[in-house]
Order: C-alpha cells, then sequence, then structure tokens
C-alpha cells in the first residue's frame, strides 16, 4: 500500500499562498508560451555568450596557477569540496573596492548559492526564538517574505520609505515583548516597486536604525542599472558601526545560471567565554550544514569574469545599463501614448517612473489577480505580475508589476499596446 502524506502534517509554509504565486507564474508562462511576457524579472539573454564559459574558467584556473599553486592544488581547488566560505571572496573584495568604493576584509565574505541563501543564512543566525521579528519594507520582495516563513520567523511589514513607520513599529514590537531584529531593504530599484531611495534617506535610515537598535540587511541586485548613472552609494559604503548585512549578487551582473550570490557580514560576536569572530564565520557554520559549500565551478567561472574585467563590473556592464535604460524609456514613453492624461483620469490609471533597474507599477481600475492576468495571457497575449504577493500583510490588488529587463523594444511596444487593450476592456 502506497503512503499517503496529510498536507496538514507538513510543514505549514508548504499550505502558504505565497509559496503558490510564483509557480503559478511560471505555469501560466508555460501554457501561453506565445504571449510577451512582462513577469520575468531575469536579465536578457543577449548578453550571454557560451564560448566564453570556458574562457572565464581557464582565465580563473591560470590565476591559481600564478599565485603559485600546483596543477595537484589547481585540480584540488576545482574538482574537490572546498572551504565553505568559498575560494573566490578575495576577488569579490577587490570588485566591491572598485564598484561601490566598500572596503571589505575577505574573511567576512560568505560565497552563497545565490542570494536567496544568503537570505535564509542570514535570518536564521539572526532570529534565534519566537520573540524575534524581521521589519520588512512594503511592498517587499517575496524572495526574503518566503525564507522567513520557511524558517518560522515573523514578519511585520513598513510602507516603503516611511522612517516614522519604522521607529513605530519597532517601538511598539518592544513594548509587545518582542525584539524587531533586523530591517530587510533593496535601496536601489527595488523588487517590486522599482524605487530607490535618495543619499539622505539613507543616512537617516542608518541613524534610525541604530536609535532602534536594529541590523539592517541590504540587497543590492539592482544597483548598477540606473539609467543616468550617479553618486548613490550602498548603505553598507554609508556604514561607520557595521549595522548592515550586505547581499549582493551575481545573478543581474554575471548571469543567473551561475546560482552565485554572497554575503558581507563583518559584525563582531562574542562568545560568553569572550572569544570574538565575524558573524560571517557563524554563516558558514550554518552553510555547512545546508549546501556545505558553494560549487566550485560556478565560483571559477565567475571568477574569470572577475579577473577578465580587472573586477570592475560597473564598467563591465555598461551595455546592459544601456540596454535596460532604453527599455524602461520605450515602456514609459508607450505608457504615455496609450494612456495620455485626460483618460488616465478617467480610468484611474497610474505609473511610477523608477530611475532605472528592472520593474515599474501601475495602478489599475480593476482587481488585478491571478485570474485576471490568465485572462490578460489568454484573450490579449500578454503576461504580467501581480502585486498582492508582495504584500504581507495585504494590500496591492490593484497593481501590477511590468519587468522590461527580457524584452526587446519592438516587444514592449507591442506589449504596452495589447495591455493597453486589455486595461480598456476590464475598467469599471
Amino acid at each position: 500500500m502506497s503512503a499517503h502524506l496529510s498536507l496538514g502534517e507538513l510543514h505549514g509554509s508548504l499550505s502558504d499562498p505565497l509559496l503558490d504565486a510564483m509557480t503559478f507564474l511560471n505555469e501560466v508562462t508555460e501554457r501561453y508560451p506565445d504571449a510577451l511576457s512582462f513577469a520575468p524579472g531575469r536579465p536578457h539573454e543577449g548578453f550571454f555568450e557560451t564560448d566564453r564559459v570556458s574562457e572565464y574558467l581557464d582565465a580563473y584556473l591560470d590565476h591559481l596557477r600564478g599565485r603559485g599553486l600546483t596543477e595537484q592544488q589547481v585540480r584540488t581547488a576545482l574538482f574537490q569540496y572546498g572551504p565553505t566560505k568559498g575560494i573566490i571572496a578575495d576577488l569579490i573584495a577587490r570588485t566591491l573596492a572598485n564598484d561601490e568604493g566598500l572596503t571589505v576584509d575577505p574573511a567576512s565574505v560568505v560565497v552563497t548559492v545565490g542570494a536567496q541563501e544568503g537570505m535564509l543564512l542570514v535570518l536564521r543566525a539572526l532570529c534565534a526564538g519566537p520573540e524575534d521579528v524581521l521589519l520588512v519594507s512594503s511592498p517587499c520582495y517575496v524572495g526574503v517574505t518566503g525564507a522567513a516563513r520557511l524558517l518560522d520567523i515573523a514578519t511585520v511589514p513598513v510602507p516603503e520609505g516611511d522612517l516614522a513607520a519604522l521607529t513605530a513599529a519597532a517601538q511598539r514590537l518592544r513594548g509587545e515583548g518582542r525584539r524587531p531584529r533586523a530591517l530587510y531593504v533593496v535601496p536601489d530599484f527595488a523588487n517590486p516597486s522599482g524605487t530607490s531611495m535618495s543619499v539622505e534617506d539613507r543616512a537617516r535610515l542608518l541613524d534610525t536604525a541604530a536609535e532602534e537598535g536594529l541590523l539592517v540587511i541590504e540587497d543590492n541586485p539592482y544597483g548598477f542599472f540606473a539609467r543616468e548613472p550617479g553618486e548613490r552609494p550602498t548603505l553598507k559604503a554609508l556604514d561607520r558601526h557595521r549595522q548592515v548585512v550586505y547581499l549582493g549578487s551575481f545573478a543581474k551582473t554575471c548571469f543567473p545560471g551561475a546560482r552565485l550570490g554572497y554575503v558581507v557580514a563583518d559584525q563582531e560576536v562574542r562568545a560568553p567565554d569572550g572569544r570574538t569572530s565575524l558573524l560571517a564565520d557563524q554563516l558558514a557554520k550554518l552553510k555547512s550544514m545546508t549546501t556545505v559549500n558553494t560549487p566550485a565551478l560556478s565560483q571559477a567561472v565567475i571568477g574569470g569574469m572577475l579577473l577578465g574585467n580587472d573586477c570592475r563590473l560597473r564598467d563591465a556592464n555598461v551595455p546592459a545599463r544601456a540596454h535596460y535604460a532604453a527599455n524602461l524609456t520605450v515602456l514609459l514613453r508607450e505608457l504615455e501614448r496609450h494612456f495620455p492624461a485626460a483618460e488616465r483620469a478617467r480610468l484611474g490609471l497610474s505609473w511610477n517612473e523608477p530611475e532605472g533597474g528592472f520593474f515599474a507599477v501601475l495602478d489599475v481600475p480593476f482587481t488585478a489577480d491571478e485570474a485576471a492576468m490568465e485572462r490578460c495571457a489568454r484573450d490579449h497575449g500578454v503576461l504580467w505580475t501581480p502585486m498582492a504577493p508582495f504584500y504581507p500583510a495585504g494590500g496591492g490588488e490593484r497593481r501590477l508589476r511590468l519587468s522590461i529587463s527580457a524584452l526587446s523594444e519592438r516587444q514592449i511596444e507591442a506589449g504596452v499596446a495589447r495591455l493597453a487593450d486589455f486595461v480598456r476592456a476590464n475598467a469599471g
């Protein structure tokens, strides 16, 4: 007789609609393969060159030989289990210094299987008991709220950019006998909203976090992709008191198939006997019991890309930045063309105008849920992402996200025209 498992007896996260949202989106995409899709936040594939993978790998192996490693040592580094914290932390540190003006001790870097693993490790380390709470900007990337759900960590949303609400939430939680542990934030071109924080607000955020005893978990996958590059430092670059745990990723700046990210965790951890270590060392302990180590082949390929670009990813991503900037300009232009001001007012339609990144958000005159998205794909041949799953405490029911990263300019023009037809057909 076959064993039957009851979903009610499995972990509660498996019944959470949050974990179904992205699965549904993937299924809809497969059912309507000819639909133009504004849904995925993946990078443009035109920048991927398969014939260069071996070049990057060879560059990293030559780098190891240049450091004096024997052929046996090179073979071991590439094919065997490696150090839990990774083998390219030194190159990551050099890249952060060049691109972000950020001085990082390689010992404070943990190379992870994508930024998602970094989120899981950081949340598991920081949140010790049921009284610990993660504050998140709302709307919020579902990857971090999903990770918190898997770990049974409570999350409390704070309206994006509202520092007064952040202070109020932290104080309310402490008054309830709970511990607001950290704030998760994406300061540059956030997923899903596309918004960015000003330099002044970044400094104010760090001050507020210090006053409330909060760590800040900064996630920075989109920081290189401004339409007009300016001097807007990361929170970590502004961090003077080791308040910020920094999550980095090579998914958008190199390629996502490598599944490579990293955490900069330079906070000092003091043991009961007085000995100290870095938070990065504690994250490595957790990693040793999950993924053990990050694949050396992925690290070697990304390491070779870094070496080939003199550890300067900003310069290497100039063509990609131009592509995404042009696409965002086309999206905003086409929305304006299809919905002039008078019609926007009549329909109750609006959108934001991000300064860069992959995403923009539309406020629409209908419920933008999964059923509406499927109707749009079936009847009008265009896909988008509902915003409601990005609001942990509810909201966003009449908002949708558009991603411009994976499309061409002509596809965006055609997609907006189809979307405009759908919006008019569904306006109340």
